[in-house]
């Protein structure tokens, strides 16, 4: 399976078109945040520690797809928090779908069979169910037991009404490459799409910061785990492009392009990415382009990036990569990661050692009043609860 030829060939055509203008900054995902309140309190999650005012407030559906059309990217991810508790994404996503955007709805899916019946199955709409291995690692992962067996049905369910699903994992400390190959087994076997995998970024908010992988630890894990695959001759689809695959093994020295997944959210456009808060906000998407000090983010060049592999940073350069040397991505396609042989050599580090330890993005503490004042000074609508 995998991601659709009708995808595929209209995200190209999009990078070909930016590439052929001479852009050199252009986004591939909106990360479109319509809240940050969720139903679960996962022990690596950083993006609910937000007072009650913040976790209550809504993006509305103009504001959505007014971020939608500004930003004009191809696809939307819709993380948060959790969207399906907000009231009016039904609207949100019928907007976007009928701009002729991939929409991937990012859920836990406790309120799928709920709210399932609010949306129609769209080549253009994908379920992205959360989902950090079995049953027994998911539901600790989310601390909350039989999380696991509710987004299992609920796949199932989205299933049989015809809709696209993809499993979104993230994988932290201790993982099993054993185990991890077999929930990917089980995946398959749900008849998903393909699987989004990604290290744990680590939100210095997180509850528990014990729980993140380092970057040579992620490296060595990814290895293990495409080891099993192959091994075991498994037919595993992934969410992602062959060479992103092959930064995760440790075989490419890429530096992050945060601008590919901008992020769109109830305080405006952040900055520099979706991982990274309190960075500050952008007042348009021009000027998040334009404006924001690119230079100061990525591996070696800020601490807070040292460790970050996420492939909301790290796939926009996979696709560019891809699209300079595309018989290097054909031989990994046809041939899979590399997992022999020494990993590419870490990105040097260009910031001065007394500045190691840059300052800690501060909480985000709001007042409800200066929202509601920036937003009317954008002509966005802020909603409560």
């Amino acid at each position: 399976m995998g991601i659709p030829l009708v995808q595929q060939y209209r995200v190209a055509r999009y990078i070909v078109s930016r590439k052929l203008r001479g852009q050199k900054r252009y986004p591939l995902v909106l990360m479109l945040e319509p809240l940050f309140q969720c139903n679960l309190a996962c022990a690596g999650c950083g993006k609910i520690d937000y007072p009650k005012e913040i976790l209550q407030q809504r993006l509305s559906v103009e504001a959505a797809i007014a971020a939608v059309e500004e930003c004009g990217a191809p696809m939307v991810s819709i993380p948060g928090g959790e969207p399906l508790i907000h009231k009016d994404m039904p609207r949100i996503v019928e907007g976007i779908v009928a701009r002729k955007r991939f929409v991937y709805l990012c859920t836990n899916a406790i309120l799928l069979a709920k709210h399932i019946d609010e949306y129609r199955p769209s080549p253009y709409l994908t379920f992205s169910i959360h989902l950090d291995g079995n049953r027994e690692r998911h539901d600790e992962s989310v601390c909350q037991e039989g999380v696991f067996d509710k987004a299992v049905a609920a796949i199932r369910l989205a299933r049989s009404k015809g809709f696209r699903v993809t499993v979104n994992c993230t994988l932290f400390q201790q993982e099993d490459p054993d185990d991890v190959a077999e929930f990917f087994d089980l995946a398959m076997t749900l008849g998903v799409e393909g699987i989004t995998v990604s290290p744990g970024y680590s939100y210095q908010h997180a509850p528990r910061q014990d729980v993140f992988l380092g970057r040579n630890a992620s490296k060595t894990l990814f290895r293990e785990i495409f080891k099993r695959g192959r091994q075991r001759g498994a037919r595993w689809s992934f969410n992602h492009s062959s060479l992103f695959l092959d930064f995760l093994a440790g075989n490419q020295a890429y530096q992050c392009t945060p601008w590919s997944t901008p992020t769109y959210n109830i305080f405006g456009w952040q900055r520099p990415c979706y991982l990274l808060t309190g960075e500050g906000y952008a007042e348009s998407f021009r000027s998040l382009m334009e404006d924001t000090a690119w230079e100061r983010y990525g591996v070696g060049r800020n601490p807070l990036c040292n460790n970050c592999m996420a492939h909301c940073g790290y796939e926009g350069t996979a696709v560019d990569d891809a699209f300079a040397h595309p018989l290097k991505a054909l031989w990994r396609s046809i041939k899979g990661p590399r997992l022999e042989g020494p990993m590419a050599p870490d990105l040097p580090l260009v910031y001065e050692e007394p500045s190691l330890q840059a300052p800690a993005p501060t909480e985000v503490k709001i007042p409800l009043s200066e929202v509601r004042a920036s937003a009317n000074r954008e002509g966005r609508r802020v909603s409560g609860a």
